[in-house]
């Protein structure tokens, strides 16, 4: 049965939240260009390791093109979309009602959302990172090592060093725009980040050009002795 539904906290939305797009009145505009990733999305998510009837967490779920593809390819995995902006959300629900898809849809971080410990298999995130102050990532990433089971991963596809000169020069004027936000991702602090975060195995899956700059594939690990329910118990760990 489609169950689809949007859980909002008060206070959900942090101080420094950047529309999409950089402003509320362009999200029509990024709902339209999010379809247009749909086979960069696809790729990614074949390196995800997802399993059937995982639970995995869409974060910074957008207008829920990855939670859609996730749910296409592996109908009995359990999907949850987490994402601070109400107006995507919105749209969210509508790209996953049209196509009857199940999936819950939160609004808030990471930090406030009301999920308990280790709830789980996969995390993904798309697109976030560069978004976020170094001190925000190093907060979104140690509740990311705390939501995760043991075993469980984090995938991250972002803007990553550049990997030529030619991607250098392409990343400028966003990294010019970005300031910090975008510095730590360039320089390559990402997976340091990760590793003060707790999480023990960290690699870079891919990197690819991109028209922003070389867009990078990070994948963490939970180490699988961590204290947790076994895997396989996937039944009423989130709300």
């Amino acid at each position: 049965m489609f169950t689809n539904r949007t859980d909002v906290h008060e206070g959900a939305r942090p101080s420094s939240f950047v529309p999409a797009l950089g402003h509320a009145a362009l999200t029509p505009l990024y709902a339209a260009l999010s379809g247009m990733t749909r086979p960069t999305l696809r790729r990614f998510l074949r390196r995800t390791g997802i399993e059937p009837d995982m639970t995995v967490l869409d974060l910074g779920c957008g207008t829920g093109t990855l939670a859609l593809l996730i749910k296409q390819a592996y109908p009995t995995t359990r999907v949850i979309g987490l994402d601070v902006d109400p107006a995507v959300l919105e749209v969210a629900r509508e790209v996953l009602a049209r196509a009857h898809v199940d999936a819950e849809l939160h609004q808030g971080t990471i930090e406030t959302a009301e999920f308990p410990p280790r709830s789980f298999d996969r995390i993904l995130t798309t697109f976030v990172l560069h978004h976020l102050t170094t001190e925000e990532k190093r907060s979104m990433l140690a509740a990311c090592q705390r939501l995760l089971r043991p075993g469980g991963q984090l995938h991250v596809a972002d803007l990553g060093p550049p990997s030529t000169a030619l991607m250098k020069l392409v990343s400028l004027p966003l990294r010019a725009l970005g300031g910090e936000r975008v510095a730590a991702n360039v320089s390559g602090a990402i997976p340091t980040l990760m590793r003060a975060a707790g999480f023990t195995e960290v690699s870079q899956v891919r990197a690819s050009s991109s028209v922003l700059g070389t867009m990078t594939h990070w994948k963490a690990t939970l180490p699988a002795q961590a204290d947790s329910a076994p895997h396989g118990d996937h039944q009423g760990r989130t709300r």
